[in-house]
């Protein structure tokens, strides 16, 4: 009923606003200058912080509705070498980091991620070969971008699909500038860790010619980073019910009764430790062109080019837990499991070569016309296309070897569950035999939790073949084990055109038009499970009582050791002595040398997914302009109505059966499928999404603005698989998802009210409070069903799988306010510009939820950002603080989902960037940069605080070069 009612009251504002448009007096008085209360001869500056704090200022101020902007401080000098970075110092804008590259990857507006916000590059939707709605700002080069505009309001001509916000980044084009530019920036960036020097850089030239009616830019650029990143992990926290035993050393056969295992809590399914190497590459390029056909006519075309290249490696270690096998179990008051034991953990040492390509083009064309005085249009066609891993030539080359483990032995001095009852057994039935194992390398190994995730990394104990620590990394007692690689390509292709009209009135504007957006997006990849590869060479080998594996294995294959000593600055918590560097690709020839079969993925028809989704949209705009008494008053009221069928489809097939794995009796793998068929579904849906801008300027320098609206997100395209896919199976284990071809996107009723106050040249404060009042919010659930019948080997049961899937769910309500101020002090070149967030919501976390169906929203947290600066005699210093408390990232982790999808929270971060420029001449600048000045780690926690699951330490970088302009 909520829903309803707002959206009558939404659709009833518009409609009132444009009746009222059309019958205001044409004599309705012109609204002052935007400046009025400021002297004539109040200084312009053009360039450098100050004139971009002037620009976005004046954007801010002479909006309709809510807009944030961030503005070039001249040809080639954006604020931050990432856009996203540049985005976090606007209010309600935080940031999301790469844990394992540490930059931002994508924004977060108002508490909504990147799938909620909807980046355009020149009012064009970008496409992005993810499978999601959100676009990975690591793809995009900021060295030539001009200025970025933030929506938090809708503005119908660019869209209404964008709860979070519309972000609009405007490129460089000939027509900007009346004079022939170029310019040309080179630099060279350091990772304090690694201490290598890695080359950037940028060119651009524009020019104008045919008497000025033709003009021609291009830029290209180059961009290189390394990052040596070191992480320490838990991939997931399972909820189980222990055996009331477990907290003893030991169980016996009577101790596994049903009716004992009732001890609620939660364990970590593998800890470990990486250390990973990143070479990140990205080339952009821009060519445009422009003619003015005459007074009335202006012609653009474009294309825009980036390619990513990503090459990875990763080295680790990890112990892999099963609950059952858990002993001298210790819990905390909130079920967290706190420490233990288990005979016989495995050791296992991996390593990964990866090579990750993101490829992106866009060309467009774009034509104005002014058909008079008043009446223009403007008609725009662009085609974006993505690819992840184009050719297919992306690799992931990944394998884990190792040492330890249990062996089946009717007189081991093991006993674990895989018990047989008596018929007719009940709860309270004692088994007649359980399972027994024995281990020769493996060690009674375990974890403690010391703390909260913020100061406490997980400590290991108890490691090293039999428990000896001395040889931990001992490589005559190694032998190879499980080979992974999972390498994808997805594509995504996106074709607009847009038709739009103005009629520019005294007081009176009207803007309609129309558009129609086709979105094709198709993903497929490869799995070693589909072969066998997987488990071909597993099992470490003879040192370890096992068979199939290569022990030991040449020292040919190995590298070197990585001290874990000081792995993560700041933090407590013991770690394993070191990390094995080796080559996975060499331990392949070595395996494929024996004969044994391939060491390669295979193609996996389950993994395709193709999705169309077409939308039309109309919108219809009208701005008019009056006075509330001597006040200026402005009120732009629009509608958009957008029409959406899509259909999804997937090749699917279910499990017949499934069987153990001799080399690793902890695994399960898939003996028999049901033949395969294609499965595809479609569905349609339509929306009126209006809105209202009301701006009252009670004063010259003095605004008053309501907005409201409706906005929609549609759903993530990767989450419109109509079919269920198998995940990773062990004993305990059993991992599925699904997707759901319905999915309805969530709805959002808006509403916002602000007030901003421009006290002085290029100072200003504002707040500004929001609400969103969300349904068909989409909820990752997770489920426990069987499927096809399909019995599990250990239990000789039904299997009970763990199915992640999307529904559309529960309503929710988020609530916000933003603050910014900006100063600049005079003539002395002094200034800040600080900003805070503060959000809420209805639709927090229950951590004592465990029915399976637990729901909140995602993202929000409070932040706050100040950015000191000096600009004056050609010398440029800032520095920046960003702050963000904890929140909650997602649903669902990497492991886990007994009691519904666990939450994954990040803790609060606090990070220094800063910046220096000198105008050595008027055309020659040197700069130097430095991010994470304080050296801050990024680390999450589960359903709680002390539940770590990653901590990252990207240790700081710093940027030196210089820009040159003509």
């Amino acid at each position: 009923m909520r829903t309803s009612i707002n959206s009558r009251l939404l659709i009833g504002s518009a409609a009132s606003a444009l009746a009222l448009a059309a019958a205001m007096p044409a004599a309705a008085q012109e609204a002052p200058q935007a400046m009025g209360d400021e002297p004539s001869n109040a200084e312009i500056i053009v360039t450098g912080i100050r004139g971009s704090l002037q620009r976005n200022m004046e954007i801010k101020r002479t909006a309709s509705g809510v807009v944030d902007a961030i503005s070039a401080e001249d040809i080639g000098k954006f604020p931050d070498a990432n856009v996203a970075d540049a985005l976090q110092r606007l209010p309600g804008i935080s940031i999301q980091r790469s844990g394992a590259r540490g930059e931002a990857n994508g924004v977060t507006v108002r508490g909504f991620g990147g799938d909620f916000n909807d980046t355009q590059f020149d009012g064009r939707h970008l496409s992005t070969a993810s499978g999601g709605r959100a676009v990975d700002f690591t793809t995009i080069g900021s060295d030539f971008v001009s200025n970025i505009s933030v929506y938090k309001t809708p503005d119908v001509e660019l869209g209404a699909s964008a709860i979070g916000a519309t972000i609009n980044v405007a490129l460089p084009k000939p027509f900007d500038s009346a004079d022939s530019k170029f310019a040309v920036k080179a630099s060279g960036a350091v990772q304090d860790r690694s201490g290598k020097v890695t080359p950037s850089g940028a060119a651009l030239a524009s020019t104008r010619f045919a008497d000025d009616t033709m003009g021609i830019l291009a830029y290209a650029a180059y961009r290189r980073v390394d990052t040596e990143t070191n992480q320490v992990f838990i991939p997931g926290w399972i909820g189980n019910y222990f055996y009331q035993c477990q907290a003893n050393p030991a169980c016996q056969t009577s101790d596994f009764t049903p009716a004992k295992k009732n001890v609620l809590g939660w364990f970590p399914q593998q800890v470990g430790a990486n250390q990973i190497t990143t070479k990140d590459e990205r080339i952009d390029g821009r060519l445009a062109y422009q003619w003015q056909a005459g007074d009335d006519v202006l012609l653009t075309l474009d294309g825009n080019f980036t390619r990513q290249t990503l090459n990875t490696a990763t080295y680790g270690y990890g112990a892999w837990f099963n609950g059952d096998d858990l002993r001298n179990v210790k819990q905390d008051s909130n079920g967290t499991v706190i420490d233990f034991n288990q005979f016989g953990t495995p050791m296992d040492f991996n390593a990964s070569l990866a090579r990750t390509i993101n490829q992106t083009y866009m060309f467009g064309g774009n034509l104005k016309w002014d058909a008079s005085d008043q009446l223009s249009f403007d008609f725009d066609a662009s085609l974006s296309r993505s690819v992840l891993n184009p050719g297919r030539n992306g690799f992931q080359n990944a394998m884990d070897i190792g040492y330890g483990g249990t062996n089946a032995d009717p007189n081991g001095p093991f006993l674990s569950t895989g018990c047989t009852y008596p018929a007719g057994a009940g709860p309270t039935t004692a088994p007649t035999s359980c399972s027994r194992y024995s281990t020769i390398l493996g060690a009674n190994t375990g974890v403690k939790i010391g703390g909260p995730s913020s100061d406490f990394l997980p400590s290991i104990h108890d490691v090293g073949p039999g428990g000896n620590v001395s040889r931990f990394t001992d490589k005559s007692l190694i032998g190879s084990h499980v080979i992974a690689g999972f390498p994808n390509y997805f594509t995504n292709l996106v074709k607009q055109i847009k038709i739009g009209g103005k009629w520019d009135g005294d007081n009176l504007k009207v803007h309609f038009g129309g558009s129609f957006q086709e979105n094709k997006y198709h993903q497929e990849g490869e799995s070693p499970f589909v072969n066998g590869t997987f488990f071909r060479y597993g099992g470490y080998g003879a040192p370890s009582g096992r068979t199939g594996a290569v022990a030991p294995l040449p020292d040919s294959v190995y590298q070197g050791l990585i001290s874990t000593n000081n792995f993560i600055p700041g933090y407590q918590g013991n770690l394993a002595p070191a990390i094995i560097k080796y080559d996975p690709v060499a331990v392949y020839k070595v395996l494929e040398a024996t004969g044994g079969g391939t060491t390669a993925p295979a193609f996996n028809p389950d993994s395709v997914l193709n999705v169309k989704e077409q939308t039309f949209a109309g919108y219809l705009r009208i701005n008019f302009e009056s006075e509330i008494g001597d006040m200026p008053f402005k009120v732009s009221a629009g509608v958009r109505d957008e029409y959406t069928k899509l259909t999804s489809g997937a090749l699917g097939r279910n499990p017949v059966k499934l069987i153990t794995v001799p080399t690793d009796p902890t695994l399960i793998q898939v003996d028999t499928f049901t033949a395969q068929q294609l499965i595809e579904r479609s569905i349609s849906y339509n929306y009126v999404l209006p809105s209202l801008d009301v701006k009252l300027e009670v004063k010259p320098n003095l605004i008053l603005r309501f907005d409201a609206s409706r906005t929609l997100t549609r759903p993530a395209l990767g989450d419109l698989r109509p079919t269920i896919n198998l995940g990773t199976l062990r004993r305990g284990s059993l991992a599925a998802s699904g997707g759901n071809a319905g999915l309805k996107p969530y709805l959002a009723d808006n509403l916002d009210l602000g007030v901003e106050w421009y006290y002085g040249s290029n100072s200003y404060f504002a707040v500004n409070g929001f609400m969103k009042f969300i349904s068909n919010f989409i909820v990752g659930g997770v489920s426990t069903q069987t499927i096809n019948g399909v019995i599990d080997p250990f239990t000789n049961q039904p299997a009970q799988f763990q199915v992640n899937s999307k529904v559309n769910g529960p309503d929710g309500v988020v609530r916000g306010v933003e603050i910014a101020w900006q100063q600049v002090f005079g003539d002395t070149g002094f200034g800040f510009n600080a900003n805070a967030t503060l959000v809420n919501t209805n639709r927090n976390f229950d951590t004592s939820d465990i029915s399976g169906s637990a729901f909140a929203i995602t993202g929000l947290a409070n932040s706050a950002n100040l950015v000191a600066f000096y600009d004056k005699n050609g010398l440029e210093v800032r520095v920046a603080g960003n702050w963000r408390d904890k929140y909650l990232l997602g649903l669902g982790q990497g492991q886990g989902g007994t009691f519904g999808a666990e939450p994954v929270n990040v803790n609060r971060q606090f990070q220094i960037d800063a910046s220096a420029s000198y105008q050595v001449t008027k055309q020659l600048s040197v700069f130097v940069e430095g991010t994470n000045l304080n050296n801050s780690n990024y680390s999450t926690y589960g359903r709680f605080s002390n539940m770590s699951l990653d901590t990252f330490n990207y240790g700081r970088r710093f940027v030196f070069g210089a820009r040159f302009n003509y």
